[in-house]
């Protein structure tokens, strides 16, 4: 039932029958409406009066649906280029989930380095005058650039790092500032990868790690690795790699080191720019790798060990939808993972040779045979 049928209606009832115009015409704001039933005579005063209670019940529809008229705007800058990028549509799943509709009440601004790390500050201003509501970031250099040219905007992070060393929140507890979001804790499990690698091959002695020194969460990793090293009897080859032409010269330099594994670190580099290329070189340099992603493994890699890849997205959404409806970016502890997943490739074992042990298939969520 539309407005211009229940004012009408109600004016039915009463003594003037004089044509009322709706609001949807726009002749008549709701006070003048009100005014108008509140001179009418008496009569009919139950009319008059159900009149005035629907008055202030479309008045208030009217005011509500003026001030969610406002579509919020959220800005999405991404390090890798959109078509190899599956965080994009994987936040939009996960807003879709929490029934905010595409095209209909949010609108996704987005922006890609193309693999360029010196474009993320220029990409970060840019999208703050874009007067967005949120800013997210899919990593810390996304992150680091945001709280470089922002102090008002709320960010949003998805990180691998611990974001209290890299300087973007004062304490997971307590972020402060203008952001908050979610770590996957990549660093911490550095330890946790290298011992499911002695796991799986008992006489491992030295482990060559793949890791980009120009990336806060790689540069992390490699150092917990190093402590996690020494405590399970490794030794460990720096693979330090940060550009695409010095990859296979780093695979050919671990092999001459005697590394019998391959441990990969997180990087927007190593992650995203290569990741059939790393599989490929493992298995040419017969080097058993585990990856902290588990996108590796399906092309490739023996085996990875990491949170469980939707949940960091679902938090993400669930966060921003919080900023949006209000939540201070302070008031919002930064969130850690509570699922893990560790996924095994038994065709790439039988083609290194290798015979994995039932302790550890046992514990594995996925195994590709």
């Amino acid at each position: 039932m539309n407005k211009r049928y229940w004012v009408r209606w109600l004016d039915f009832f009463s003594d003037n029958r004089k044509p009322v115009v709706s609001f949807a015409e726009g002749s008549k704001t709701c006070t003048e409406f009100r005014r108008s039933i509140q001179k009418r005579p008496r009569g009919r005063k139950w009319a008059g009066m159900l009149a005035l209670g629907v008055a202030f019940a479309v008045c208030g529809v009217v005011a509500q649906a003026e001030q969610q008229t406002k579509v919020p705007k959220i800005g999405l800058l991404e390090f890798r280029p959109p078509a190899s990028s599956s965080g994009h549509e994987s936040l939009r799943r996960e807003h879709r989930a929490l029934e905010y509709a595409d095209g209909n009440n949010k609108i996704f601004e987005t922006r890609s380095a193309e693999d360029k790390l010196d474009r993320l500050h220029a990409l970060a201003d840019e999208m703050v005058g874009l007067n967005v509501d949120v800013l997210i970031a899919p990593s810390t250099p996304e992150a680091i650039a945001f709280k470089k040219v922002t102090k008002t905007i709320p960010i949003v992070f998805m990180v691998s790092t611990d974001p209290v060393a890299d300087g973007l929140v004062e304490s997971l507890v307590r972020p402060g500032g203008n952001i908050t979001g979610v770590t996957t804790i990549t660093p911490v499990l550095a330890g946790k990868r290298l011992e499911l690698l002695k796991e799986t091959i008992p006489k491992l002695t030295r482990v060559a790690v793949l890791w980009n020194p120009q990336d806060p969460s790689s540069a992390q990793t490699w150092k917990e690795s190093r402590f996690a090293g020494r405590e399970l009897g490794l030794e460990l080859h720096s693979m330090e790699v940060s550009s695409v032409d010095k990859l296979e010269g780093a695979f050919k330099e671990a092999v001459k080191a005697r590394s019998a594994a391959l441990a990969v670190t997180s990087s927007p580099f190593i992650n995203f720019l290569k990741e059939k290329r790393i599989t490929e070189l493992a298995a040419k340099y017969r080097l058993p790798a585990i990856f902290d992603r588990g996108e590796f493994v399906p092309i490739g890699g023996l085996m990875s060990y990491a949170p469980d890849q939707a949940e960091p997205y679902r938090r993400v959404a669930a966060i921003v939808d919080k900023i949006l409806k209000g939540a201070k970016p302070a008031d919002i502890p930064v969130e850690q993972p509570t699922k893990f997943e560790l996924l095994i490739n038994l065709k790439t074992a039988k083609d290194l040779g290798l015979t994995i042990p039932p302790i550890v298939l046992m514990r594995a969520q996925k195994v590709i045979k």
